[in-house]
């Protein structure tokens, strides 16, 4: 088993041999766009479970797996955070060379925006669906509701997922549940875990919000309204103890206070109720506005 533990000055290490971080600045803004001071402020890594790692920002979420087998990302948020990633991975014990896998919930630069840089540093494969593939090469050009405005640097794609494949490190299973809505190419994985000696499943659900987005008569995305009905149907059935989402606090989390990270637990049926009434609302709006 490969050892596990803080690089040197690095970290400090407590009693119970979790690391502790000294206060770190924000990352710096992009010049393209603006983006909330949370996603680009690191906080401590805390674990979720024995092989799963919080490692994003405060407002922006990355998961890392870890197995003795190697390790798997999930998202990585801003592209700037690229570097704090890969610090990060040396700080929890994982060389460049051992991550595996980059895996993404969806491909926009919030959560996709330092994967290529992550790609090259490591070596890791991605592995994703055809629908985010696509976009993931064109570094977010042409997005079906954000055009060109919100892009980060393209990365290709190595292994294309269907509906329900596993992405297998070590004894972890990372199933993918297509969940479109947000985005047509949508992700959302679950795999079991242990904590305390017992089994945890642990659900990473892909955003279900629609900022802004036309729900009726979009002719970029013609049956939006029904993948977002699917979609809600699919996260109320997914294997769900721990439920983690791309933005933090969709979710109840509050990183940034890594004492008590989770304030209020929430399930996949209640996030999935919650969005539901705020697409519906939004849903009535827009067709009365037609009308």
């Amino acid at each position: 088993m490969r050892p596990r533990g803080c690089a040197v000055l690095a970290c400090l290490v407590m009693a119970t041999g979790s690391p502790v971080f000294a206060a770190e600045p924000v990352l710096p803004p992009s010049s393209a766009y603006q983006t909330p001071d949370s996603w680009r402020q690191p906080i401590a890594p805390f674990r979720i479970a024995d092989h799963t790692w919080y490692i994003g920002t405060e407002g922006l979420s990355a998961l890392l797996i870890d197995t003795p087998q190697g390790a798997v990302l999930i998202d990585g948020g801003i592209p700037q955070a690229a570097d704090m990633l890969l610090s990060r991975l040396r700080t929890l014990g994982v060389e460049p060379g051992e991550l595996r896998w980059l895996l993404n919930s969806h491909a926009h630069a919030d959560h996709a925006g330092p994967l290529a840089k992550l790609k090259r540093e490591t070596g890791a494969r991605v592995a994703t669906n055809a629908e985010s593939a696509a976009i993931l090469a064109r570094g977010g050009v042409d997005d079906i509701h954000y055009g060109d405005d919100i892009t980060f640097p393209p990365v290709q794609a190595d292994r294309f997922l269907q509906d329900g494949e596993v992405v297998q490190v070590g004894g972890i299973a990372l199933v993918a549940h297509f969940t479109p809505g947000h985005t047509p190419g949508s992700i959302s994985w679950t795999w079991t875990d242990t904590r305390d000696g017992k089994p945890v499943r642990i659900a990473y659900v892909d955003s279900l919000s629609a900022p802004g987005y036309d729900l009726v008569g979009n002719a970029r995305y013609p049956r939006i309204v029904e993948a977002y009905r699917n979609t809600f149907a699919t996260v109320r059935a997914l294997p769900c103890d721990v439920l983690l989402t791309p933005h933090a606090d969709a979710s109840g989390w509050t990183p940034a206070n890594t004492t008590a990270p989770h304030a209020k637990p929430m399930t996949c049926s209640e996030y999935a109720d919650g969005a539901e009434a705020n697409f519906n609302a939004e849903l009535e709006k827009q067709r009365a506005a037609k009308d």
